[in-house]
């Protein structure tokens, strides 16, 4: 029987190891199966004591609901196996932080990571060097192994029938090879993101009724958040993926913005930005309230900065537009997210659509600009993507089907589309084919947010000559890993999504 143990008592009885040879073992162990009681045996025999670190399920990426599991439950099994001594959380995406306190002499890993291209993380390779740099060295067991992901995946409702058969059938036409193959063509990719820039504030607030005496609400402040979203948001997730990502667009003259976007995305990309004197950045401030027994939050009230008309001064465009005009056939890809507040008029629309090598075109349709900013005043796509309201707004036939609209709209572009369905998913069209593809999370903590990083990653696939059915694949993990992201608070990272598409694909 093992003993579960914090990192801070562990590191109290350390002392009168001196003598002993340790060997620890790490994972996520949602489901303890044969091949781990094989695994935990051999690395018994390699020494005196064996402690087995287990991810906590904060830090767990194999996509929303895993682990299938909580904390307390994976250490209770690990704990009542007759060749561990010690089990302890470990906080951390790595093993580094158990790492570090055991200083183990022998760290175990499965057979299956002795190939370091099996590391979808990229991580093993430094957690070895830590060991070595411990005095300690790396053994690879030999036993079967079996996979606690493909069990939770057939046996355990943790995934749909329909998200399963949707996975059987894509497994016919793409592997995790190959997605990984894209992965590498992306990372060279010299991609331009263009767009409105916007920031994000979320105002936290506990909801204590309507005012006695008026309609609103009334509601008590707790705090407030400020994110970078609209191009800004994409460009983050873009750069997970790509090592030459320029983001271009236009700001208003505030010094703590101009601060704000360099510190944060500088180190990531190439900020072009032309700085306008008359033009305030865009900030959208939600009022929001968190639901005490589930993780979801409502928004209860949104004001904008928006100038009306929206428009930027001639000034600062025609400057962009030089700017852009020099530079757009530079790159390999242009992402361009319109959300019609003023950056893209008719003539910067036209010299994108004539320029870019490759274009994937997201025209969005909201509160300030509902039906004016309809993805049919563009006459050119490589792949596009919109919600569900916007490709109503993109015809005036309410006769017509939904899938009919989408083949309609794909021929006007004469190019591929993805359509994005929320809880119903997304689907793919391409030489009027299409393909649906369930959503593959319905646990959800908000939604803003979860269309870009959809658009981010699809877009990026699809232009490093994946198929359309990749595209949306890759798009729905990114879509769904979003959802459990509050705003633009984080970008969707390429080791999650990756780590995702293994999931899903281990059935």
């Amino acid at each position: 029987m093992g003993t579960i143990i914090t990192k801070e008592d562990y590191l109290k009885l350390k002392e009168s190891f001196t003598d002993k040879k340790v060997v620890l073992c790490h994972g996520v162990y949602d489901l303890v199966h044969p091949g781990h009681i094989i695994h935990f045996e051999e690395a018994k025999k390699l020494g005196d004591i064996l402690v087995v670190s287990v991810t906590a399920a904060k830090y767990v990426r194999k996509g929303p609901g895993r682990p299938y599991f909580n904390d307390e439950l994976r250490l209770k099994v690990l704990s009542s196996i007759e060749y561990i001594d010690y089990v302890i959380l470990s906080e951390c995406y790595t093993a580094d932080d158990i790492i570090e306190i055991v200083e183990p002499n022998i760290y175990v890993k499965g057979k299956e990571y002795e190939n370091k291209n099996n590391d979808i993380t990229g991580k093993i390779e430094e957690e070895v060097e830590l060991v070595r740099k411990h005095g300690g060295e790396v053994y690879y067991t030999s036993g079967l192994v079996f996979s606690s992901t493909k069990i939770i995946n057939n046996i355990f409702p943790a995934l749909s029938e329909e998200v399963k058969s949707f996975i059987f059938n894509f497994k016919k036409k793409a592997t995790l090879e190959h997605i990984k193959e894209y992965i590498e063509k992306i990372k060279n990719m010299k991609v331009l993101v263009i767009g409105d820039a916007i920031i994000d504030e979320y105002v936290f607030c506990n909801v204590q009724g309507t005012m006695s005496k008026d309609l609103g609400y009334s509601a008590r402040y707790q705090n407030s958040e400020e994110y970078l979203g609209g191009s800004l948001a994409i460009a983050r997730h873009i750069a997970s993926f790509s090592d030459n990502v320029t983001i271009m667009s236009i700001l208003g003259n505030e010094e703590n913005i101009h601060s704000r976007i360099l510190n944060e995305l500088s180190n990531k990309m190439r900020v072009d930005m032309e700085y306008s004197e008359e033009f305030s950045t865009i900030i959208k401030k939600r009022f929001i309230s968190q639901n005490e027994k589930r993780e979801e939050i409502d928004k209860i009230f949104v004001i904008n900065n928006l100038t009306s008309p929206m428009k930027i001064d001639d000034s600062s465009m025609e400057k962009f537009k030089i700017k852009l005009r020099e530079k757009i056939e530079e790159y390999d890809a242009v992402i361009l997210c319109d959300f019609g507040h003023g950056l893209i008029d008719k003539e910067v629309m036209q010299l994108i659509e004539s320029k870019a090598k490759f274009l994937a075109l997201n025209c969005q349709t909201n509160s300030s600009n509902y039906g004016t900013n309809l993805i049919t005043k563009y006459k050119r796509a490589d792949i596009f993507t919109l919600d569900q309201k916007e490709l109503k707004l993109a015809f005036s036939d309410y006769e017509q089907t939904e899938k009919e609209a989408f083949i309609r709209l794909a021929k006007h572009f004469s190019g591929k589309g993805l359509l994005t369905r929320g809880s119903k998913g997304a689907m793919s069209v391409e030489n009027e084919e299409i393909v649906s593809c369930p959503a593959f999370t319905l646990k959800v903590k908000d939604t803003i947010g979860a269309g870009d990083a959809f658009f981010s990653v699809a877009s990026l696939f699809v232009a490093a000559g994946a198929s359309i059915e990749i595209g949306l694949f890759m798009g729905n993990i990114a879509g769904a890993l979003a959802t459990n992201i509050v705003g633009n608070k984080e970008a969707v990272e390429k080791v999650n999504v990756l780590k995702y598409a293994s999931t899903l694909l281990n059935i």
